[in-house]
């Protein structure tokens, strides 16, 4: 009898300390009872993760959706910061939540669109999307830039940082001269380009970066990389084979805020290869208005890789 009366109540002790350990995964527990709404799992993001909005996505805090437009944030939130993989639900005043999520899941497009507006280190390679019939939706998420990728790059934008980046000098002039040092140390991979094979890494950054090969992904995902360790607000641009009346499989290009308005670059447009076969270094679409492209655009032969969705790259006409 005498054990008894020590042991009772060193197990509600036991339990009370145990209950104040756990509190905070108590309080969640019980409040996704009575609220029937799941809790969920937030992380923070890494060094990369963009912290300002775009006018096609935005960085979310609240992963309940209740429209197309929210899915696409949490999307863009969940690679933003580069989970893995992340779980979240479709309330039940949604009614065309799972049919929203499947469509743009299964859109090759509008994936690509949001990957556009992410630092090209969180950008992602593939996006899949596990749906239940009670509403639970799991972002299942693989990276195109692997730790040794990202070493590299940023070994090589430290190295255009000390040697081409000068305090003392203009916005414009240090660009420019960042604009042509990349162009006149890589050549566009055309092997790429004709057969969708290559022995470089020409679509990434790595490419120009480290091989000097690269097709117009690779430099606008280098062009993106060092502007964003600038601080410069900025974001890719991709047309698509449905903007353009001729067989092309589209093209890829940066955006910047530049003297407070967005304007373009494109590294790839000026760095041709003549019909002589040598490579040439222009600056026509060096910090260019919308208006400016589309001048340099009809010359000779009308371009059309430039012909973006206004839909979705709004920036330009929110200047």
């Amino acid at each position: 009898m005498e054990m008894k009366r020590y042991i009772i109540p060193l197990i509600c002790y036991t339990l009370i300390f145990l209950i104040l350990l756990n509190i905070n995964e108590l309080s969640d527990f019980f409040a996704q009872i009575i609220s029937n709404t799941p809790v969920l799992n937030i992380e923070p993001g890494n060094e990369y993760t963009k912290d300002y909005d775009f006018l096609y996505v935005q960085n979310s805090d609240d992963f309940i959706p209740y429209s197309y437009n929210d899915l696409l944030n949490i999307i863009f939130s969940a690679v933003n910061r580069r989970w893995e993989q992340f779980t979240f639900y479709c309330p039940k005043e949604y009614d065309n939540c799972l049919k929203d999520i499947t469509k743009i899941t299964n859109d090759e497009y509008t994936l690509t669109h949001i990957n556009n507006f992410i630092h090209p280190f969180n950008c992602f390679d593939t996006l899949m999307a596990s749906i239940t019939e009670n509403g639970e939706i799991t972002l299942n998420i693989k990276y195109l830039y692997n730790e040794n990728d990202i070493k590299a790059v940023n070994e090589y934008v430290d190295i255009i940082m000390n040697d081409l980046y000068d305090e003392e000098k203009s916005t414009y002039d240090n660009l420019k001269n960042i604009h042509d040092y990349i162009i006149n140390n890589t050549k566009y991979d055309i092997e790429r380009n004709d057969t969708g094979t290559s022995p470089y890494k020409s679509q990434i950054a790595y490419g120009p970066a480290i091989q000097g090969y690269a097709t117009c992904n690779g430099y606008a995902d280098l062009m993106a990389i060092i502007l964003s360790r600038l601080g410069i607000a900025n974001f890719k641009v991709a047309s698509t084979k449905d903007e353009i009346s001729y067989e092309s499989n589209g093209h890829v290009w940066n955006a910047l805020k530049y003297d407070n308005k967005w304007v373009h670059l494109d590294l790839t447009w000026d760095d041709p290869v003549g019909s002589d076969g040598r490579n040439y270094l222009y600056h026509k679409y060096f910090l260019v208005t919308t208006e400016e492209m589309a001048t340099a655009d009809h010359g000779n032969v009308n371009v059309e890789e430039h012909n973006f969705n206004k839909a979705i790259y709004k920036e330009f006409f929110d200047n």
